[in-house]
């Protein structure tokens, strides 16, 4: 599994811009069609809220792909 680290400037990021900032996705809207069809786990969970927010210490996974928000 690919393991990114990205560091959260702010409060939190949007599930569907986090997938398009480190670059799994072109577009926010590509994003949100990954999150609405269960493809993305927050924390171990699916997360089906395409703008839920990100904070620090969570964990995002997506096709053997593993975030790190620091």
């Amino acid at each position: 599994m690919q393991t990114i680290h990205f560091d959260l400037e702010g409060e939190y990021v949007e599930l569907n811009q986090l997938l398009k900032l480190v670059g799994l996705v072109d577009s926010g809207g590509a994003g949100k069609a990954l999150v609405a069809a269960g493809a993305v786990r927050v924390d171990g969970t699916i997360e089906s809220r395409k703008t839920a927010k990100i904070r620090a210490g969570q964990r995002v996974q997506l096709d053997g792909v593993d975030i790190h928000v620091k």
